[in-house]
C-alpha cells in the first residue's frame, strides 16, 4: 500500500510541475474551462484583415484540437478522465472487453467474443493473432490543430521494458497541418523465451487550399513486430500444482522451446485527394451546397510475416526440409480507386467508384512433393465497382455502401446498410444489415514451411466466405445500450489440428494445424448490454456480453457469457486541484474450448478437447487527473494470490499473475 501512495505522490509532483511550462498563461479566465482550455494569442497562421487594426487575444479551448478519422468524422481533442479511458489504458489503446490477453504484453489476443459484420474487402496476409497492434489504413488520424499539440502516453510492462507512444502534431499553415507519431514498446515477461517489443512510427500531413474545392491528405507508416515463441508450458503441473511454491517465481518454469521468434514488417505509403469540380451556393445561410467532386485514393503496401528457428523441435514435426528453420511469407499490393460525388441538400451525398487492386503473394521457391506442386505465388489484380450513399434528414440518418469485384479471383462483393432514428434526446434507435463475400486470406489459400506439415495449396478447393448479418441496437439514457446482431456464415475458414491420440500424447497436437473450410451454414447471435448508474459521487459501469452458436460442427467457439463490472468511486480533491477516480473492476466469462495457439503460424487455431475459464479477474485502479495529465496505478489481477492457477489465455499459456503498473497520458500544447 505504501508502494501505491509514493507512486502516486511521485506522478503528481512530476505533472504538477512540468504542467506549469506545457500550458500559455489563462488570459481570460471567464472564457474558458480551467482545467480543459487553453488560452493563448492568436495563432501565428491567422493573417488580421489590416495591419493597422489592433490584434485581439483570441482564446483557443480543447474543442479547438480536431481529429480526424480515415472516414473523415471529425471529434475533440479529449482530456477528461472517464472509465472509458480506464478501459482504453492499455497496450491495444482500445476497449479489450471481448479479447483476453496473453501473459506478456505485445502477445497475442485470445478472442471472448466474435462479430461477423465487419470483415475487409480482399484478403489479407495472415497471422492474424500477431497483428493487434498493427496499424492499418482505417487507424490512421489525421489533425487540424490551433497551436502544436503533444501526446505521450506512458506505460510499465513487465520486466526490463517500458511502453511508450508519442505524438506531435501541428498546423505550418491555416490549412496544412502536419504530424509524426512513434508507438515503442519492449516487455522480457516473467516466463522464459517470452520477450516481445516492436516500434510502430506514422507520420501524416493533409492540406486544403484557400478556395476550399481541393483537399489531399496521406501518411506513411513502418512497423514492426517482434516476439519469441516458447511454444506454452512444457509440464501444467509446475504452473497448476505447486505446493511447496518452487515455481512462484515464473522464469523457473520449463517451457517448450527456447529458440524460435516471428516477426512481421510493413512499410505503406497512402495518400487521397479531391477536387470539387463546381460548388453552387446561392447565399451564405445554404450550409448543404450542391457539389460534385471527383477524388483518387492510393495505397501502396509491404509487408512480411518470418518464423525463424535454429534448430527444428518435434512441437512442429519430424524431418524437416531445411535447418535452422527460416519461413517467410511476403505481400505486396497496390490499391489505387477513382470517385465522383455527387452532394446536394435535398438528395444527399452520392458517391460512385472504380478501383483496381494489385496483389503479390509469394514465397522464396516452388516445392515439390509426391503428392504434387505447390506453387511459389499469388499474383494478380482485382476491378471493382462500387458506391455509397449518406442522407441526413435530421432525426434520420441513412448511409449505406456496395462494392461488386468485376474481375479477378480473390475478392467477390460486399454490401452495408445502415439507419439511425433519434426518437427523441434520450433515445436512439439504429439498424443494420451486411452481406459479403471473398476468399479467405492468403495464409489459407498457400503456405510454404520448412517443416513437412505446413505445406499446402488450397487455391481450387477453397470457395468464398460468405455472410449476412442483420443489426438491431437502442440506445437510451436511462435504460442503456443495447445491442444484438445475428449473423450467418458459409465456407467459414479456420485452422484445426488432425493430430491423432498417440500423437496428441507425444506433445505433437501443433505439428498438425491445417487450414480447413466448413461446408454447412452456421448462425451466430450476440447480445451486449452496457449500462452505467450513477449515485452521488460512486458509479457501477456494467457491460454484458451474450452469445449463441448453432453449427453442424464445433468450429466456432466462444463463452457463452463475458461480464464487466466496474464499482468506482470520482471525486474533486486538493480544492479541485485533481480529479480523482478509483474502484474496482470484476471480469469473468463462461468456460468454454477456448482456441489454441499455433507460434508458427501466428494464427489461433479449434481445439475441442478440454475448456478454460470460469475464472474471475479483478484489478483495483487508482486514477487522476491534473489539468491535461491523466494519471494511472492498476493492481491488476490481484485475486491470482489467493484463487486456484487455473487461469489460461489459450491452452498451455496462461494469464498473468498479480502485477502493478502504472503510468500516464499527458497532453501539452505550444
Amino acid at each position: 500500500m505504501r508502494f501505491l501512495f509514493f507512486a502516486l505522490l511521485f506522478f503528481i509532483g512530476l505533472s504538477l510541475s512540468a504542467q506549469q511550462d506545457s500550458l500559455p498563461p489563462i488570459k481570460k479566465i471567464d472564457s474558458v474551462s480551467p482545467i480543459d482550455s487553453v488560452a493563448t494569442k492568436k495563432p501565428r497562421f491567422i493573417v488580421p484583415k489590416k495591419v493597422e487594426e489592433e490584434v485581439e487575444e483570441e482564446v483557443i479551448s480543447i474543442e479547438d484540437y480536431k481529429i480526424i478519422s480515415y472516414s473523415r468524422d471529425t471529434t475533440s481533442l479529449d482530456t477528461t478522465l472517464t472509465i472509458k479511458k480506464e478501459y482504453k489504458y492499455n497496450y491495444l489503446r482500445k476497449d479489450d472487453f471481448e479479447v483476453m490477453p496473453f501473459s506478456n504484453i505485445g502477445r497475442a489476443y485470445n478472442a471472448l467474443g466474435r462479430t461477423f459484420s465487419k470483415n475487409s474487402f480482399y484478403p489479407q496476409l495472415g497471422a492474424r493473432a500477431r497483428h493487434s497492434n498493427y496499424f492499418e489504413v482505417e487507424d490512421i488520424n489525421y489533425y487540424h490543430v490551433p497551436t502544436p499539440m503533444t501526446e505521450l502516453m506512458f506505460k510499465t510492462t513487465l520486466e526490463q521494458g517500458q511502453l511508450l507512444d508519442a505524438l506531435l502534431t501541428f498546423n505550418i499553415s491555416e490549412r496544412f497541418n502536419a504530424s509524426i507519431a512513434y508507438k515503442g514498446f519492449r516487455s522480457l515477461g516473467k516466463f522464459r523465451f517470452d520477450q516481445t517489443q516492436s516500434g510502430n512510427f506514422r507520420t501524416t500531413f493533409s492540406y486544403s487550399n484557400k478556395k476550399g474545392n481541393y483537399n489531399v491528405r496521406g501518411h506513411i507508416a513502418a512497423q514492426d513486430i517482434e516476439a519469441q515463441e516458447n511454444g506454452g508450458l512444457l509440464n501444467r503441473e509446475q504452473f497448476e500444482n505447486d505446493p511447496q511454491g518452487d515455481f512462484t517465481d515464473r522464469s523457473r518454469i520449463d517451457v517448450l522451446f527456447a529458440n524460435a521468434n516471428n516477426r512481421i514488417l510493413g512499410k505503406r505509403y497512402y495518400f487521397d485527394h479531391q477536387l470539387k469540380l463546381f460548388n453552387i451556393k446561392k447565399d451564405s445561410s445554404n450550409k448543404k451546397p450542391t457539389t460534385l467532386a471527383i477524388g483518387h485514393e492510393f495505397n501502396y503496401e509491404t509487408k512480411f510475416y518470418d518464423f525463424v528457428q535454429d534448430s527444428p523441435v518435434d512441437a512442429f514435426g519430424q524431418d524437416p526440409f531445411l535447418t535452422p528453420i527460416e519461413d517467410r511469407a511476403r505481400l505486396r499490393t497496390m490499391f489505387n480507386k477513382v470517385s465522383a460525388e455527387f452532394s446536394n441538400r435535398t438528395l444527399g451525398t452520392l458517391t460512385g467508384n472504380a478501383s483496381l487492386y494489385n496483389y503479390d503473394y509469394f514465397f522464396n521457391s516452388i516445392l515439390i512433393t509426391d503428392s504434387g506442386t505447390i506453387q511459389n505465388q499469388l499474383t494478380g489484380e482485382e476491378i471493382a465497382i462500387g458506391g455509397s450513399y449518406f442522407k441526413d434528414f435530421g432525426r434520420l440518418l441513412l448511409k449505406g455502401d456496395i462494392n461488386y469485384n468485376l474481375t479477378g479471383e480473390l475478392a467477390g462483393n460486399a454490401f452495408n446498410a445502415s439507419i439511425d432514428y433519434q426518437i427523441n434526446d434520450n433515445n436512439l434507435v439504429t439498424g443494420a444489415i451486411h452481406a459479403s463475400s471473398r476468399m479467405p486470406d492468403f495464409n489459407f489459400l498457400l503456405y510454404q514451411s520448412d517443416y513437412r506439415n505446413f505445406n499446402w495449396q488450397n487455391t481450387d478447393t477453397f470457395q468464398n466466405q460468405q455472410s449476412q448479418s442483420i443489426r438491431f441496437g437502442f440506445d437510451s439514457k436511462k435504460i442503456g445500450y443495447i445491442e444484438a446482431e445475428y449473423s450467418a456464415i458459409d465456407n467459414y475458414t479456420y485452422f484445426k489440428s488432425i493430430a491423432t491420440q498417440t500423437q496428441l500424447d507425444a506433445g505433437q497436437e501443433t505439428a498438425f494445424v491445417q487450414p480447413f473450410q466448413e461446408g454447412t451454414t452456421i448462425n451466430h447471435l450476440r447480445v451486449k448490454y452496457t449500462k452505467e448508474i450513477k449515485w452521488r459521487r460512486w458509479a457501477l459501469a456494467n457491460t454484458v456480453l451474450y452469445q449463441d452458436v448453432t453449427q453442424d460442427g464445433q468450429v466456432i467457439n466462444v463463452p457463452q457469457l463475458v461480464t464487466r463490472n466496474t464499482l468506482y468511486f470520482s471525486k474533486d480533491i486538493f480544492k479541485k486541484a485533481m480529479f480523482l477516480q478509483t474502484g474496482v473492476t470484476f471480469k469473468y466469462f463462461t468456460s468454454y474450448n477456448m482456441n489454441a495457439y499455433n507460434p508458427l503460424l501466428g494464427e489461433f487455431y479449434i481445439q475441442n478437447r478440454e475448456e478454460f475459464g470460469g475464472y474471475p479477474l479483478l484489478d483495483f485502479f487508482i486514477n487522476a487527473k491534473v489539468r491535461q495529465t491523466r494519471i494511472y496505478l492498476k493492481a491488476e489481477h490481484f485475486n491470482s494470490s489467493f484463487s486456484e492457477p487455473n487461469f489460461y489465455s489459450a491452452p498451455n499459456y496462461p494469464y498473468r499473475d498479480f502485477v502493478i503498473r502504472f503510468g500516464l497520458v499527458w497532453n501539452f500544447f505550444s
